[in-house]
């Protein structure tokens, strides 16, 4: 089997932080021998590439970049080196990869952790492109079955809300409370979550509820009406939920988490607020056992655990598929905060 590769592609690339968009025509990149070439035909827009593209987080990021981390495609290069990928394979490109495989934290399968990991979309070009080359070993593996649209999501948004979820520790039949539980990420943990047996308390702007529940929360709740939100939340749940997840671009959500988790509950958080130091009364912090963590995507078996949940139809991915040139309109309604679905750049369109 032989597979036509072209000498250029199109990449949608941007010169200075919060600068013009473009796409443009660049070379196709060719794999070193424990590389694959792989076809990208959908990519994933996620808030992280809003952040990487305003310039919000230059310690992390390069300029110039083509930015993206949820690719999903077909192999049509093999390098010498490579085993157990072959030609048309259905193969997924994710943010962290070229970790060492060898020290404390990746033995230990907090691959994310490693300090030699490289990030697509943030130190090297992503997935807005048409080809990208990833090791073999960082490529994760896409059931020939799985819907390859919905698949690419799941590469970060969905395996970030599935180790959250596991990093929360509420058991089946316990309560989860996710803030900003109707953006691209809620929408995804919400389906998780009732897969994983949980008991979702959603919340996020009024308009939102009704695509909340229809994705199977059991409550909402109006974050932006409701007077009292420790208060409210609290008795909604009779004590406090046993774990929160923020979703939320915000520190006001992430600070009345604290407030309202149960005793010996747990808050992770994961949204990205430009303004991130959060501050709390450490009294009930320590009277109540509280836990608070930080959750960042997961592990190569975290992705495979949470593809799977797709491939079986359990968690059905809200899909908005648009051409790469509309990626600055789609970065536009993150800000305004009208996303309800997970946009997905179908390289076809």
């Amino acid at each position: 089997m032989t597979v036509e590769i072209p000498t250029t592609q199109r990449a949608l690339v941007f010169d200075t932080w919060n600068g013009p968009l473009e796409v443009r025509q660049v070379p196709v990149p060719v794999p070193a021998d424990d590389e694959i070439l792989v076809k990208i035909e959908y990519s994933g827009i996620c808030h992280s590439d809003l952040h990487v593209w305003l310039g919000d987080l230059k310690d992390m990021s390069v300029c110039p970049l083509v930015g993206g981390h949820e690719g999903a495609g077909s192999v049509v290069q093999v390098g010498k080196n490579v085993t157990g990928w072959e030609l048309g394979d259905k193969a997924g490109v994710k943010l962290m990869n070229f970790n060492c495989l060898n020290c404390e934290f990746c033995k230990k399968g907090h691959e994310p952790l490693c300090h030699h990991i490289q990030n697509y979309g943030f130190d090297r070009s992503g997935t807005f492109q048409e080809y990208l080359t990833i090791r073999g070993v960082d490529a994760a593996k896409i059931n020939k079955e799985t819907n390859l649209a919905a698949a690419a999501p799941i590469l970060c948004a969905g395996v970030t809300v599935y180790k959250a979820l596991k990093e929360s520790n509420v058991k089946p039949g316990q309560i989860i409370v996710l803030t900003g539980a109707g953006g691209g990420l809620g929408s995804l943990a919400i389906q998780y979550a009732n897969a994983m047996g949980m008991r979702v308390v959603a919340m996020d702007h009024p308009s939102k509820e009704e695509h909340c529940k229809n994705l199977g929360a059991e409550w909402f709740v109006d974050a932006f009406n409701t007077p009292d939100i420790v208060a409210h939340m609290t008795k909604l749940t009779e004590g406090g939920p046993h774990g929160v997840i923020n979703f939320a671009v915000a520190r006001k959500p992430m600070e009345q988490a604290v407030e309202y988790v149960r005793k010996r509950g747990t808050v992770v958080f994961v949204g990205l607020p430009k303004d991130s130091k959060v501050t709390f009364d450490t009294t009930p912090f320590i009277f109540n056992a509280i836990t608070i963590k930080g959750s960042i995507v997961g592990s190569r078996l975290d992705v495979d655990e949470a593809m799977e949940f797709v491939t079986r139809g359990i968690v059905k991915v809200p899909l908005e598929l648009v051409r790469l040139e509309d990626v600055p309109a789609v970065y536009q309604r993150m800000i305004d905060g009208k996303i309800t679905s997970r946009a997905v750049v179908d390289f076809a369109l």
